[in-house]
């Protein structure tokens, strides 16, 4: 009696084909002389009161400086990430080898979305790849608010982030990390600045969906489920099928023209693919790459069931439609998202600075244009428009002079100073502190110039974070006047003392009253006029409380 055998060719009939999944994943890209005279390079100044004896207090804002509008600062809000969708992004999964994936082990997730599109074909009775267009659809519509509240929370980050200090410690500002990134941290809850996390809200939610839904139809294409064999149109009946022939080349060739459209699109848009620097450099082999990516996409075409390229087009599609969309002003309009900017035209807009009118020996005006002039030059300029009052066109020069030499110290400070006045805190402090860092590349200054500006951009920093009533801040910048040597200047000593005064001063207000009246008697060494301040210190008097409204005056 023979006994039947079961051959091995009816167990390989039994086995799973080939599963290749092609998904995608996204990435954010998501950043001279004395011809400058005492008006703007000079101390935060105090008056002394004939009728009021006392050591003056800091008084950062009575003065006769001026200020200057907005520091130039960009912050790009349709980032790449946000408008290139993750089936746009170009990462493909290599072949993953033969594997046998049956209804009782695939994860629930797939199980899930896979009884739900039955429940819709039955009910709708529309072919399979109607249902399966019609749900990629749905997910994106549902998706969509999500997408709208993204870019308005990056709206209101873009508007805070230019009140904010840099996160990181400016080079040699004698900050740590931890110090300057609180700092950071508590300005930014302060102000009620939305959390940067916003930037990954939309991608982290539609990366997963995406992947569930190519797996879940790739799943059932090859899986040939219920109505998968006749459930396409005009080229592609058999949604179980991979591409073949020269309609099969259809899906492929659309699906990786798509994606170059998309990724043109998006950084055409965002203007990121014209940023310099390191940053433009990043941003540029990063849209290469995606450039890149279309061959090996157009290759992924052709290994996946045509069920799963019904999907892949449809999002595909679904995106190309979204940005054009949200690239219509009107459409922003009514969203209220800000319209879309292009850095570089915004930068030229920059560099366009209203002609300078001055008048010559015979007193006859003049027009001039500034933008062959150097960055010192510039900066001369800014400063007779400030004493005119003209503060929007002497803005302009300092960011052109800015532009030209972000380095240039003179400019920092007084850009700085008039950043205080109009009342941008973060972004002056941040001008004053890299115009400290600057000062002290080279080692520590000794050109007289040189130590008159680290004098002036320490007592103005310093007498910022009296204002604020951060005295140990305050102290990190007034405590370097002490360790500088008297100057031979007549100008620049003057401004020294006026620090060592406002040093004593901070010292005073933290119980340092010993540090304090050393260094006041080292003034009433140089100006007998501050004998009252350090008579009042011995006396135990309010030494630190009586500084508002107090200047000594312009030099």
């Amino acid at each position: 009696m023979t006994t039947p055998k079961l051959l091995l060719s009816n167990l390989l009939r039994h086995s799973r084909s080939i599963r290749i999944i092609s998904t995608y994943s996204s990435s954010s890209s998501t950043c001279i002389s004395s011809l400058y005279s005492s008006y703007y390079i000079s101390t935060p100044q105090f008056y002394n009161h004939t009728h009021s004896p006392r050591i003056p207090s800091i008084n950062l804002y009575n003065t006769r400086y001026f200020s200057t509008h907005d520091a130039n600062v960009n912050l790009e809000i349709d980032s790449v990430a946000t408008q290139l969708d993750v089936s746009e992004l170009g990462l493909i999964t290599s072949q993953i080898g033969e594997q046998v994936i049956s209804d009782a082990d695939s994860i629930l997730p797939v199980r899930a979305l896979i009884s739900m599109l039955d429940g819709y074909h039955d009910l709708s009775g529309f072919p399979w790849w109607i249902v399966i267009g019609s749900t990629t659809l749905a997910l994106r519509m549902a998706l969509f608010p999500l997408l709208i509240l993204q870019l308005t929370k990056l709206k209101k980050i873009a508007e805070l982030f230019p009140k904010l200090p840099p996160p990181l410690p400016p080079p040699l500002s004698e900050r740590s990390f931890k110090d300057q990134f609180m700092l950071f941290w508590n300005e930014r809850r302060a102000v009620g600045c939305p959390s940067f996390l916003w930037f990954m809200a939309y991608i982290s939610i539609q990366f997963p969906c995406f992947l569930l839904w190519m797996t879940t139809v790739r799943k059932m294409s090859l899986d040939h489920h219920t109505g998968f064999e006749c459930g396409g149109a005009l080229w592609f009946q058999n949604l179980t099928e991979l591409p073949q022939g020269v309609h099969g080349s259809i899906f492929p060739l659309m699906i990786a023209g798509l994606h170059y459209v998309n990724v043109q699109i998006s950084f055409q848009t965002a203007s990121t693919g014209k940023m310099s620097g390191f940053l433009g450099f990043l941003v540029k082999s990063y849209k290469f790459y995606l450039d890149a990516m279309t061959l090996p996409i157009l290759v992924a075409g052709f290994c996946v069931p045509q069920g799963s390229s019904v999907y892949w087009l449809t999002n595909s599609l679904l995106s190309l439609i979204q940005q054009l969309c949200l690239n219509d002003p009107n459409v922003r309009h009514h969203l209220g998202l800000p319209e879309m900017r292009d850095l570089v035209s915004a930068k030229d807009d920059h560099d366009v600075v209203a002609p300078v009118t001055f008048s010559n020996s015979s007193h006859k005006q003049r027009k001039m244009s500034v933008r062959n002039r150097s960055p010192n030059e510039l900066v001369m300029l800014s400063v007779q428009l400030l004493e005119k009052k003209h503060k929007e066109r002497a803005s302009q020069l300092l960011r052109l002079a800015l532009d030209k030499d972000p380095e240039n110290v003179r400019a920092l400070i007084i850009m700085g100073q008039t950043l205080l006045q109009d009342g941008m805190l973060a972004e002056a402090i941040e001008q004053l502190e890299r115009a400290i860092s600057r000062l002290f590349l080279q080692g520590y200054p000794t050109e007289i110039e040189e130590v008159d500006l680290l004098i002036v951009a320490s007592q103005w920093a310093g007498s910022f974070y009296v204002q604020q009533g951060k005295y140990a801040e305050a102290l990190i910048h007034f405590e370097r006047l002490g360790r500088i040597k008297e100057p031979e200047d007549s100008r620049s000593k003057a401004h020294y003392y006026d620090g060592l005064v406002m040093l004593a001063s901070a010292l005073s207000h933290e119980d340092r009253k010993a540090e304090a009246a050393k260094y006041l008697r080292r003034a009433v060494a140089f100006n007998p006029s501050y004998k009252v301040y350090l008579e009042e210190l011995e006396n135990e008097d309010s030494f630190a409380s009586d500084l508002v409204n107090s200047r000594r005056g312009d030099y």
